[in-house]
């Protein structure tokens, strides 16, 4: 048995699927994938270009699609410029332009996830599997800017392709799986199925939705309807579509040693460390109030001296500030190094920039304070 579906899963921050409300200065996206666009994406990875996809449309038309939404996403809106050389007209002269940009909106899908099954010849089938395993151009999500979270063949524990009498079975097929533990599990999702007659004469159903959609060519846009019929299916155990594990186990960061200033072994070490250093900031020189950890790996009670060094509370908020901008992680910044040394000395004087006049006498500057 060979097989002839396909499935692809499409899933990214934002998607754009454009239908025949969207125009040139507002783009609207279709609440799902059209067929032009799963189409153009299919035509991608087959490398087929634009001017030469009329010839691949005839076949690719003929496939049906069936779109299940797994997760239908917020629809946020953005704005594009185009053509920085455009005569823009002028609003306050009549008749008159400058060049400029045309301001366009877009609209995108953020953070949806649908189950797309191709159904059609199996050769052909074979063939587009083949090509989404190594594209000749990436694919994208309606619009060049719209990339793919997640493999669009899908991940291991999903099927790819597979042998369906039709569209619906083949959607079922599939089980809704959470992206995290913690999502909630939806009562149903909308499934849209393209509608063909099974024999001629066959009545379209009341029902069917007109989706202007079927591509005609790519250099000169232009589309044709189809029909497709609108379903929900109930998800859950014994329904009509069951559940699957998680895509995503949410394992959480080990614990990160942090320090425990109230633990005696640190107060100790602390102390230790503030005369070693005869009660001075190693940096300024000026007397040392606190102590800063140069390393959080044995922080919490199991510091060496080593692992410290005494500073003033200028300096040692400096250095802190320095390392929260830098992300740093158990690994921080040793202030006797010479590396951070100019470094130090900046984010000192920006903070005493912002700090009392009474933070300013105690540098002791005379002209500061007169």
């Amino acid at each position: 048995m060979r097989a002839n579906t396909l499935f692809l899963r499409l899933e990214g921050p934002l998607q754009s699927w454009g239908d025949q409300g969207s125009k040139f200065v507002i783009r609207r996206t279709a609440e799902a994938p059209t067929k032009s666009g799963v189409v153009g994406l299919l035509c991608a990875a087959l490398g087929v270009s634009r001017a030469d996809a009329r010839r691949r449309l005839v076949e690719l038309n003929a496939l049906r699609l069936g779109v299940r939404i797994d997760r239908p996403g917020v629809r946020w809106w953005d704005y594009q410029t185009v053509g920085a050389g455009m005569q823009m007209r002028i609003a306050e002269a009549e008749g008159k332009t400058k060049p400029g940009a045309m301001l366009t909106r877009r609209e995108y899908l953020c953070d949806a996830s649908f189950l797309v099954a191709i159904h059609g010849d199996p050769t052909l089938i074979d063939s587009l599997h083949a090509a989404l395993l190594d594209p000749t151009w990436p694919p994208y999500l309606g619009r060049k800017s719209c990339a793919a979270s997640v493999p669009l063949l899908g991940r291991n524990d999903e099927p790819g392709t597979g042998e369906f009498a039709d569209l619906e079975s083949a959607i079922r097929s599939v089980p809704w799986r959470k992206r995290a533990r913690e999502d909630p599990v939806p009562d149903v999702v909308d499934c849209l199925l393209e509608w063909s007659a099974a024999l001629p004469g066959d009545s379209v159903p009341p029902e069917a939705e007109v989706w202007y959609d079927v591509a005609q060519s790519f250099d000169v846009p232009g589309h044709q309807a189809r029909l497709v019929i609108r379903r929900q299916l109930t998800v859950g155990d014994g329904k009509d579509i069951g559940l699957g594990t998680p895509r995503q186990n949410h394992t959480p960061p080990p614990p990160r040693p942090r320090a425990d200033y109230a633990n005696t072994e640190y107060r100790r070490k602390r102390q230790t460390r503030l005369d070693a250093d005869r009660g001075l900031c190693v940096f300024c020189k000026s007397a040392g109030t606190t102590v800063q950890h140069i390393t959080y790996r044995r922080a919490g009670g199991g510091e060496s001296v080593d692992d410290l060094r005494s500073l003033c509370r200028l300096c040692h908020d400096a250095v802190t500030m320095i390392e929260y901008g830098l992300g740093m992680d158990l690994d921080r910044i040793n202030p006797e190094e010479a590396k951070w040394r100019d470094r130090i000395i900046a984010k000192r004087d920006e903070m005493i920039r912002f700090r009392s006049l009474e933070t300013r006498r105690r540098r002791l500057n005379a002209e500061e304070v007169e």
